[in-house]
């Protein structure tokens, strides 16, 4: 049950798994919305969550995940914790009856997200991926003038998008274990944008390069649509890159600075140039949409947002077994059926 303010407005309260960077950087977007509240947080580690709690103004910390899904007080879960977790934590947090919002990428794999989003619908709660970049405006600014013909007929797609990391065994994006590697992390901002501006392909092929640990270093996807390339996207864990994305019509063509937050964007049309900027620029971390649609969900009471659908989160999910397969990348805690 969602409480209600002295002034009559509804507000969410959120139960945080996990207590690293990512969490944080919610948590202080959760707190610029007047529709939302950190209730509680939990980690492995009850020190840490208790310092996570009084610095995002959580009113409790647990030291077990299980202890804040038996809290009456929460009514979404946001799963921060490591790739592989995601699965089982949403399930527990499904069976016990909280709306979720995990983070990206959803599951390990399209046949765990597809689990996941079956058991929301069938235990009647909410569930979503936290892909920002989805409700960031501007790339649904680019999103709208596609559709509606502003650059005619979209033909090519490209993005990058590289961290330029040094290589460290331990470091997550290195460790295979705990799901890292280029395609999850990072690829998969460069899939989802051309997956919003062409549709799922109908082929894919992928090249790369894995890390000493097995994990997918550097990563180039081609995507195919009635045997045409049209899209080319590339993701690197130690190489840097200039953090772009364009697309490309038989009128005109759309540049963005930034792939997952951009804070620039460029439409060369048949009228001229018109740039865009970021509306959302010194608004916290980039975060707050997701937030916002979250809370719109739950007051209307949506099982799933139709602005991130299910079907889209696994045909992305699906897009990126694809690539790990044909690079022979496999977690050690899943079995990649492709």
């Amino acid at each position: 049950m969602l409480i209600k303010t002295s002034q009559g407005a509804f507000v969410i309260r959120w139960g945080i798994l996990g207590a690293g960077g990512i969490a944080g950087s919610v948590c202080h977007d959760i707190a610029l919305s007047t529709g939302s509240v950190v209730t509680a947080v939990a980690a492995r580690d009850a020190g840490r969550a208790e310092a996570f709690a009084a610095r995002y103004g959580a009113a409790r910390s647990y030291g077990s995940y299980a202890e804040l899904l038996a809290d009456d007080d929460v009514d979404v879960v946001y799963v921060a914790t490591t790739h592989p977790y995601h699965r089982e934590q949403a399930l527990l947090a499904i069976q016990a009856g909280k709306a979720v919002l995990i983070e990206k990428p959803v599951c390990l794999n399209a046949a765990d997200a597809r689990e996941v989003f079956d058991a929301a619908r069938a235990a009647g709660v909410f569930a979503m991926e936290a892909m920002w970049m989805r409700l960031n405006p501007l790339i649904r600014k680019a999103a709208a003038l596609v559709a509606d013909g502003a650059i005619g007929e979209p033909r090519w797609v490209r993005a990058e998008f590289g961290a330029g990391l040094p290589f460290d065994p331990a470091h997550r994006l290195y460790d295979i274990a705990n799901g890292g590697g280029a395609l999850l992390d990072l690829g998969i901002y460069p899939a989802t944008f051309a997956y919003l501006l062409l549709g799922r392909p109908e082929v894919v092929t992928a090249s790369g390069e894995l890390a000493a640990t097995g994990a997918d270093d550097t990563v180039a996807m081609e995507w195919s649509y009635g045997g045409v390339p049209r899209a080319h996207l590339w993701c690197s864990v130690s190489t840097a890159a200039p953090d772009q994305a364009a697309i490309l019509g038989s009128t005109g063509s759309i540049t963005l600075e930034g792939v997952c937050r951009p804070w620039s964007m460029t439409l060369h049309g048949p009228d001229g140039r018109t740039d865009f900027a970021d509306p959302l620029a010194g608004q916290g971390w980039g975060y707050g949409p997701e937030i916002v649609e979250v809370e719109r969900c739950l007051r209307e009471g949506l099982l799933e947002s139709p602005l991130i659908p299910h079907t889209e989160t696994i045909d992305i999910l699906e897009v990126l077994d694809t690539a790990r397969a044909a690079l022979g990348v496999a977690y050690p805690s899943e079995q990649l059926s492709v």
